[in-house]
Formats: C-alpha cells, sequence, structure tokens
C-alpha cells in the first residue's frame, strides 16, 4: 500500500482547501470541486458538507478513485469510507480545530449525516 510521504501530509494537511475529481465509470475525471480536508495522524479526511446526497460524494463512490490537488500538491488517490466513530471523532476535532474561524460552516461538518460521509484519501502509486 502507498503511503503519504511527510511532505505531503503537511501540504495537503495545512491547505486551506483541496481540489477533488472523481473518476467516472468511463475512467475520466469529473470537474474539480473545492472541498475542506484535515489531517489524522498519517492520514487525509474529507467530508461531504451534504452528506450522502452530494453530487461529488456520489460521484466517488462510482469508482471510488480519483485525483486531489491541494498545497501545491496533486495526487491519484483511492477514495475509502472512514466508517469508524472513534476515527470520526477524531475528524471532528480537527475540523473543529482547522476551521474555527469559520463557526456557521464547521459545525454542520460535524453532525451525524455529515459523518456518515467521511472519505479518506490514499495516494495510488503513480505507473512508471
Amino acid at each position: 500500500m502507498t503511503t503519504w510521504t511527510s511532505d505531503e501530509l503537511n501540504k495537503i494537511g495545512n491547505a486551506e482547501e483541496l481540489q477533488i475529481a472523481s473518476l467516472r465509470s468511463d475512467g475520466t475525471l469529473r470537474k474539480p470541486v473545492i472541498i475542506w480536508v484535515v489531517r489524522v495522524g498519517g492520514d487525509l479526511y474529507v467530508r461531504s458538507a451534504n452528506g450522502l446526497t452530494g453530487a461529488w460524494f456520489r460521484g466517488v463512490l462510482t469508482r471510488h478513485e480519483g485525483h486531489i490537488r491541494a498545497g501545491g500538491v496533486e495526487k491519484d488517490v483511492t477514495f475509502v469510507e472512514e466508517t469508524d466513530s472513534k476515527i470520526n471523532d477524531q475528524i471532528d476535532a480537527a475540523y473543529l480545530v482547522k476551521y474555527r474561524r469559520f463557526p456557521q460552516y464547521v459545525s454542520p461538518m460535524v453532525t451525524p449525516g455529515v459523518r456518515a460521509a467521511t472519505i479518506k484519501l490514499v495516494p495510488r502509486p503513480t505507473s512508471s
């Protein structure tokens, strides 16, 4: 399994926003969407503000693969649904700290409906 480098984790984890584009069933990338990203330990997570019904989130479920861009890093990734409640508690805390200056927007990011749409970003190996 491929892992994030320390530099990638720092750059993406510190980025204010992330561009995410999922692969369609035909292998082409959808239009990128700008979302928030948080780091918990050696992992990166995103959530759909619209929960399971968010358009980009539904697209992620098509092939569970796509491309991200944040903090000067571009990477092909696999999308893994995160359902562990203890990890989601840590993700909640990360959102509340990182985006605390936007209380009206961050509060909804830690609700049960949005927590249900939590995705772990796993780097895919690059082909040589």
